[in-house]
């Protein structure tokens, strides 16, 4: 579990429907971070069902689902939750929060 905090972007440079990765540098884990409607989300960038990212799927930012490119799982960005198959399991959702003018995320799992 990684205590310290993965700086993303600053606040303005991630707008609504729009998504960025970056690697959470104490875990070495990737994360894909999601603005749905100004509300940020952090999901770990590996798709449940295989081990391919998320981030070159498709975010639609109308459902507020990422789709794996590799077989089509979706995805809920809010809460990281399988949708359709093939996938079955849930992606990890992790915290996010803003503070010094930016946004900032870290794999909180133990």
């Amino acid at each position: 579990m990684s205590e310290s905090w993965t700086f993303v972007c600053a606040s303005a440079e991630l707008l609504p429907g729009e998504m960025k990765t970056v690697f959470d540098e104490v875990t070495g884990t990737p994360i894909l971070v999601l603005n749905l409607d100004g509300q940020v989300y952090a999901l770990e960038d590996q798709c449940s069902h295989e081990e391919f990212e998320l981030s070159a799927g498709e975010f639609d930012a109308t459902a507020g689902t990422i789709e794996c490119v590799l077989h089509g799982a979706r995805f809920d960005v809010r809460d990281g939750r399988a949708l359709c198959a093939p996938a079955y399991q849930p992606v990890a959702k992790f915290p996010v929060k803003q503070e010094h003018g930016g946004w900032w995320t870290r794999d909180d799992r133990g």
